[in-house]
């Protein structure tokens, strides 16, 4: 299915602005009444000897959030007391101070519904029959290896993890990193440097950003899913070359993700794979999200639109989401991942990943893969698909405003103005329901929203109740972002 990205109704823009200029207003006149002695500033303070120096901070992003964070600031980094999996504990906390300070009550907000995590597969649990190999490792193994992979944390449980995931994603080799933002921001630099040329979406995540900033290559940014921006990128830097000297690139590199966080979107891989072709580009394929969530055997969004792995230069994929665990890899041919052993500043210079974590990873990827002897991973593959059709097509009913594809666990749910981020979010906690709600600027400032992520672990009840509230509770909260017919 093609993603979804409804525009906001005129009014309901206007009225976005609106709130954020009143709240600006507001921000400014309690600023004056700090500098005149009138309200109290918990924040720290530069002394006065230290005026002249260059700031700390930028002035509007000290003013954003001391003034609009602050208001909110109580729905993030909530303290979760119990497993991460569909339902938590939550640490309840109360702030005396208009959300500059936090003091726990000593009290649990109990069965709280999870929709936040990225435990697609449902794997983040403490099942004894399924964790008892995990056990069995860490006696083995001990839980912290203390050295890198070059010199003595190179353990066969590493290697046998490496293999199965080539098998796994169905290419020839494989290499495991103990972090998955680090997976993207220190092997890019390894992959491209000065005289290259980085194309990457607009809407990549910030590990991409960041490996591509410390590669030194020259990045050019192409509209989200936008394959006229791409391909025109590509003739100009196929025409042109390298500024100045027209040189051409020594690389084109094309980066993208299976699944935009935000957004829910899957990338339009043949598309980009038939660019690529073309051109004689490279293509970094992110699979954060898409990897075990994707596809009818949970292989991504290669298995998604039935193209070759092969086909796709470097795959790369993180732990921490399908698997419940941490960490991420690098996938494709041999030589790319021999390169990067010897040249990758996280293969070479970051410990090992812990064994227990290893097991973990090995125990759910052979789960979907069934050589476990049960179809229990399947299950969940299929599980996870229906459930994400079946929310996302309920609250399409209800008549949201929502984005993304429908193979998509990530379901945005727009929210739009600033003073309902809070609110919802605040009652959705009080109904036993846990949300992520996200604004400017992490988002456009017209596109603030709560981001939904379903698991193969929710049951319908759950789902139901969710959509219920949503039923009872939003149509009052958020009648401006509904879809009029």
């Amino acid at each position: 299915g093609l993603d979804s990205f409804e525009e906001a109704p005129m009014c309901v823009a206007v009225l976005t602005y609106m709130g954020y200029g009143i709240v600006i207003l507001f921000g400014y006149f309690r600023d004056f009444l700090r500098a005149v002695g009138l309200e109290k500033c918990h924040q720290a303070q530069e002394r006065e000897e230290q005026k002249d120096f260059v700031p700390l901070y930028q002035d509007f992003e000290n003013f954003y959030k001391r003034n609009l964070y602050m208001r909110v600031r109580d729905n993030w980094n909530r303290p979760i007391c119990s497993l991460p999996g569909p339902v938590f504990d939550i640490m309840e906390r109360v702030s005396d101070d208009y959300n500059w300070t936090f003091r726990l009550t000593g009290k649990t907000v109990e069965n709280v519904i999870n929709m936040g995590s990225y435990n697609y597969l449902g794997f983040a649990e403490n099942n004894v029959d399924f964790m008892k190999t995990v056990a069995d490792e860490t006696r083995q193994y001990g839980v912290g290896v203390c050295s890198t992979r070059q010199e003595l944390g190179n353990f066969s449980i590493h290697e046998k993890l490496e293999r199965l995931v080539a098998e796994f994603l169905g290419v020839e080799s494989a290499m495991a990193f103990g972090m998955g933002f680090a997976t993207n921001s220190m092997n890019i630099p390894a992959l491209v440097g000065k005289g290259c040329l980085i194309l990457s979406d607009e809407l990549n995540h910030t590990s991409l950003i960041l490996g591509a900033k410390l590669s030194g290559a020259t990045i050019r940014v192409f509209k989200h899913n936008n394959m006229q921006s791409l391909e025109k990128l590509l003739k100009e830097a196929i025409c042109s070359g390298q500024p100045r000297t027209h040189r051409a690139w020594k690389k084109i590199l094309i980066m993208v993700e299976g699944i935009y966080s935000m957004e829910g979107s899957l990338v339009r891989l043949p598309e980009i794979l038939a660019l690529k072709k073309k051109y004689k580009a490279y293509l970094f394929l992110d699979e954060a999200h898409s990897i075990g969530a994707v596809g009818p055997t949970g292989r991504g969004v290669t298995e998604h639109f039935g193209m070759d792995p092969n086909e796709v230069d470097v795959l790369m994929g993180t732990f921490t989401k399908s698997f419940g665990a941490t960490g991420g890899y690098i996938a494709g041919k041999k030589e790319l991942v021999d390169y990067l052993r010897s040249h990758s500043h996280s293969a070479v210079y970051a410990t090992a990943m812990s064994p227990p974590v290893v097991e973990q990873i090995i125990r759910a990827i052979k789960c979907i893969m069934g050589v476990d002897g049960t179809t229990e991973g399947q299950r969940r593959v299929r599980q996870l698909s229906e459930n994400m059709r079946y929310f996302r097509s309920r609250l399409k009913e209800m008549g949201f405003i929502i984005y993304g594809n429908q193979d998509s666990p990530v379901i945005p749910l727009l929210l739009y103005l600033p003073g309902k981020v809070g609110a919802f979010s605040r009652a959705m906690l009080k109904r036993k329901i846990g949300v992520v709600v996200v604004g400017f600027p992490a988002t456009p400032i017209t596109e603030a929203r709560a981001r939904f992520c379903v698991s193969a672990a929710h049951t319908r009840e759950m789902l139901d109740k969710v959509i219920n509230y949503n039923t009872q509770h939003l149509t009052d909260l958020l009648w401006y972002s509904l879809v009029f017919s």
